[in-house]
């Protein structure tokens, strides 16, 4: 195999982690503020990829870049307000019977809606094309997803360590007893980062449309590999996610390019497996109190 061939699989296989990164980086955010194992994550990211089908006809790919995230986002709140927080201090295989509950009745929902066979969505003319590096090719449609990724990332750092709202929803997930102690209510900020995670998912929905087939279960095909991310890079560690997410898109794409494409998915799992065998909190897991 040519070293360009390689090379295009390994950012394919990137691309991949990307993705898994939208959905890790919520995850994450809610596991670790609210003790919620949220199955229902990739549902979300389903239904940001339905939404987009819908409106786009009328508002074009760039609107629904912008609508469907934030759709998202407030139906996460919603569930937040109304079900999540019932559950932040029970014991979490309540809120993991939950979500999984929720993460069905979704996927049964999109089914009766607009039917179980896969639905196709096209990329946009004016993101079609490709991206000429020497004797380098690749999509210019990935190229700005991967951009847009990366812009999101910088965005969510900023936010979590340079406003406000970040140092109380670090401080919320080191040492939440202290933080009522100083009289500050963490609903409020489990609130946005419900909001927040779950709208990643519906970006992520969003983004993927045009690359994959939609349909009713693509959110239970994602929600495993993203987990799978979250424990490789530590609970509670920012980019600990990230680098996992990478790496685990560099172990998918390598393996496919060398012609193993059958045990991409098999060699992410034995990664996972490794990482834990010598660093069980994760590659930059974080000590959380509440949990220990």
């Amino acid at each position: 195999m040519s070293t360009i061939l390689l090379l295009q699989q390994v950012l394919n296989g990137l691309l991949d982690g990307v993705y898994y990164l939208l959905i890790a980086l919520g995850l994450s955010l809610i596991f670790s503020l609210g003790g919620i194992v949220n199955l229902a994550h990739g549902a979300f990211y389903a239904i940001g990829a339905y939404i987009t089908l819908v409106i786009s006809p009328y508002v074009g790919f760039g609107g629904a870049l912008i609508i469907s995230p934030v759709a998202v986002a407030l139906l996460g709140m919603l569930f937040e307000r109304f079900l999540f927080k019932r559950f932040y201090r029970a014991d979490p295989i309540l809120s993991l019977l939950l979500t999984f509950g929720l993460s069905l009745v979704a996927e049964q929902g999109l089914r009766m809606i607009f039917g179980a066979p896969p639905l196709s969505y096209t990329i946009p003319q004016w993101l079609k094309g490709q991206v000429f590096i020497g004797d380098f090719v690749y999509s210019f449609y990935r190229t700005v997803l991967l951009g847009i990724a990366a812009a999101c990332v910088v965005a969510l750092w900023f936010l979590l360590n340079k406003t406000s709202f970040g140092r109380v929803v670090r401080a919320g997930v080191q040492n939440p007893d202290m933080v009522g102690a100083l009289g500050i209510s963490l609903q409020p900020y489990m609130a946005g980062v419900a909001g927040l995670g779950i709208g990643l998912a519906g970006l992520a929905g969003v983004l993927l449309a045009p690359i994959y087939s939609v349909h009713p279960a693509m959110g239970n095909e994602i929600i495993t590999p993203a987990f799978v991310v979250v424990v490789i890079g530590g609970l509670g560690s920012f980019w600990g996610v990230v680098v996992a997410a990478l790496l685990v898109g560099l172990v998918k794409g390598v393996m496919i390019g060398i012609g193993y494409s059958a045990a991409s998915t098999a060699a992410i799992y034995l990664l996972m497996l490794l990482v834990l065998l010598f660093r069980p909190r994760g590659l930059f897991g974080e000590r959380i109190t509440r949990f220990e």
